[in-house]
């Protein structure tokens, strides 16, 4: 508990760098970009695209009565941010290790900062989110904003602590273990398909059903989606495993992450 504590003294006392490295990344990444930061916006609405006309006219793939891109965008757009925050995290200190011989920063600055730039693009990619819930659909798989909405920040800080947690449990072992950066991308891949983005989960067998919502990914999407495409409050029970199950993630990677710090310049 103290490492966390250290972590919001921290993040206070060193915001301004924080900042700077997370500008930094976006610097980086749109440098030389014609579209800049507007590929935030453009990105999600191409793949969803992509991926509605792959599953849903090439493999026929129907939720029944919901509005089958506002059910994939909702998927998609978390999943992706989870993808892209934690692989950017794990390689987080391997990439600054020169930064870190030169002058004192806390180390765990570098996952967070790369969990952070992530999720401002992920922001910002909820605005296509908004306009496809707002003008697709018809009858009953029309959404509509309601009420609920005020529960998604929830929902999405939950996403962010497990993110976060996963980042700094795989930063730590990407500095002993180079074979993560490429194990991972496996088994980001296999968490991909057993995640229900593409699909309903009541198209698994019912005899697996169960594991499958014991995925975090599951329970943060599914909440997610009984507000936007069902107007229904998520149950208390599922609102507390998404908090449970991210603050437990946040605590082992961070446990993880305190453990083995002092360690790092003896294996970069």
């Amino acid at each position: 508990m103290s490492f966390i504590k250290n972590i919001f003294y921290n993040f206070k006392k060193y915001a301004f760098l924080l900042e700077q490295i997370v500008m930094r990344d976006f610097k980086v990444k749109y440098k030389r970009s014609v579209l800049g930061i507007l590929w935030c916006l453009l990105y999600p609405l191409l793949m969803m695209a992509v991926m509605a006309i792959v599953f849903s006219q090439m493999f026929a793939v129907r939720v029944e009565g919901v509005n089958y891109l506002v059910y994939l965008m909702t998927g998609l757009v978390m999943f992706n941010y989870f993808n892209e925050a934690s692989h950017t995290a794990m390689t987080s200190i391997v990439e600054n290790f020169q930064l870190m011989t030169k002058v004192y920063i806390p180390k765990y600055i570098f996952p967070l900062a790369k969990c952070l730039f992530v999720g401002i693009n992920f922001l910002l990619t909820l605005i296509p989110l908004v306009i496809i819930v707002l003008f697709t659909g018809s009858g009953d798989t029309k959404c509509h904003l309601n009420i609920y909405y005020l529960l998604l920040p929830y929902i999405y800080l939950c996403l962010f602590m497990f993110t976060l947690g996963i980042g700094l449990l795989l930063s730590a072992i990407s500095v002993f273990l180079r074979d993560i950066f490429h194990i991972y991308g496996i088994i980001l891949t296999i968490w991909n398909y057993f995640t229900p983005i593409f699909y309903d989960i009541s198209m698994i067998p019912a005899s697996l059903q169960p594991i499958f919502k014991l995925n975090p990914l599951y329970m943060f999407i599914n909440a997610s989606r009984e507000i936007i495409l069902f107007s229904k409050c998520p149950s208390l029970t599922s609102l507390l495993m998404c908090g449970g199950v991210a603050a437990l993630t946040l605590l082992i990677g961070s446990f993880v992450f305190k453990r083995k710090q002092d360690k790092f310049i003896y294996y970069i």
